[in-house]
């Protein structure tokens, strides 16, 4: 049987290894069947499709060198690349990208030998093709995740470089006017606040710099857990937000045994970052809620906020690194000493306390966002790729 007959006939079977290879991937482990997948099945399909086409000499001289022709891009049809960018938003790292593709080439080749195929001259010619398509499928992602990564990288500068600057502008101001200062203890007193409070803007954002490095560098956030009460925490913050807004009506309803082992200083993080978020995206019309329920084995809480519900094209990646929205019926209003990283790093602190986060929007029902923690959980870190002396330190 000719190799590409036989991955269209056994295209179930080889996925079933994909996802089997993917999931034992540190970031695959908790992805569910559809997204481990991810594009496997359309690059195979491409790939097919690749081997059945025409080459000639000229064609196969120019691709065993490396060079590309307009057929290998129509025959590929964006499936590498898709599932790349897919890839790094599920936190796969470049060399876990490119092992995905040797496990699928083992495995294709594996499962055709023990097929017990009767040997054909062609056999050689065709895993020849075989091996170019998927040299040029590889080639694609990585080029993808690299052209994705760069991206991202200006991105996060170009935002970090436009909201540093206003409150370095501030600090510069108002410590040059000090020394001008002769006796206006008030102005002096409102001067020191206002130096205090625009460094306390430009801390939160290296903060959350740090935590999104930590993450990214594949060492997971980092927590601390020890038996606390989490409805004495959300009390805490209840009180801090309804001061600092006090235009704002913000609920608080408890119920149900609220205590668990968990990081106090990362879950105040956490839900600091949704509430702020609430805040943000809702019109000062619009109530706040944060809502706590004590499970037999989880503890539940979510925040909602009502106003214009999130566009639909932005639900899907709301949680990414990042992301600031753009709708024009959702404009994004910024938040003093956000750099478009708090609700991804909400996301992190609850799943590296084994919970889970998930959000749903509506005209009808507003947004809420809402955590699931279980009271005990077994403390998991990623693979650092630095090594823990140095992590500490940044």
């Amino acid at each position: 049987m000719q190799l590409a007959d036989f991955i269209v006939e056994n295209v179930e079977p080889i996925l079933v290894e994909w996802e089997a290879f993917a999931r034992g991937i540190t970031p695959g482990e908790k992805m569910d069947a559809l997204a481990l997948r991810g594009h496997a099945g359309e690059i195979l399909l491409a790939t097919v499709r690749d081997m059945r086409s025409v080459q000639s000499a000229a064609e196969r001289s120019a691709r065993s060198r490396g060079h590309r022709h307009e057929g290998d891009i129509a025959s590929l049809n964006g499936a590498p690349e898709q599932h790349a960018i897919g890839r790094l938003g599920s936190g796969f790292d470049l060399l876990e990208l490119v092992s995905e593709y040797r496990a699928l080439r083992a495995s294709v080749l594996r499962l055709w030998h023990e097929s017990g195929s009767p040997p054909r001259d062609g056999d050689v010619y065709d895993v020849t093709r075989f091996n170019e398509s998927i040299d040029q499928s590889l080639a694609k992602a990585v080029s993808s995740y690299t052209k994705r990564v760069d991206q991202s990288r200006e991105l996060f500068l170009a935002i970090l470089g436009h909201d540093l600057r206003n409150p370095l502008n501030s600090i510069a101001m108002s410590a040059s006017l000090l020394p001008h200062l002769v006796q206006p203890a008030t102005e002096a007193i409102h001067v020191a606040s206002q130096i205090s409070t625009d460094a306390e803007v430009m801390a939160r954002m290296i903060s959350d710099l740090l935590d999104y490095t930590r993450t990214r560098l594949g060492a997971g956030m980092p927590v601390s857990p020890t038996s606390m009460d989490l409805g004495t925490l959300c009390r805490e913050l209840h009180n801090e937000f309804r001061s600092g807004h006090p235009k704002r009506q913000i609920d608080l309803h408890m119920e149900g045994d609220l205590h668990g082992r968990w990081d106090a200083d990362r879950l105040r993080q956490a839900i600091s970052n949704l509430l702020g978020n609430a805040i943000q995206h809702s019109p000062e019309s619009a109530p706040v809620e944060l809502r706590l329920r004590g499970e037999t084995s989880d503890v539940v809480f979510a925040v909602f906020n009502g106003g214009l519900p999130i566009p639909p094209g932005e639900l899907s990646n709301i949680f990414d690194p990042l992301v600031r929205g753009s709708s024009a019926e959702h404009p994004q209003a910024n938040r003093p000493g956000s750099i478009g990283l708090g609700l991804y790093i909400a996301r992190e602190i609850v799943e590296s306390h084994g919970g889970t986060v998930t959000v749903t929007s509506s005209q009808a029902s507003g947004t809420s966002f809402t955590v699931r923690l279980p009271r005990e959980f077994v403390l998991h870190s990623g693979q650092p790729i630095l090594d823990e002396q140095h992590l500490q330190t940044m």
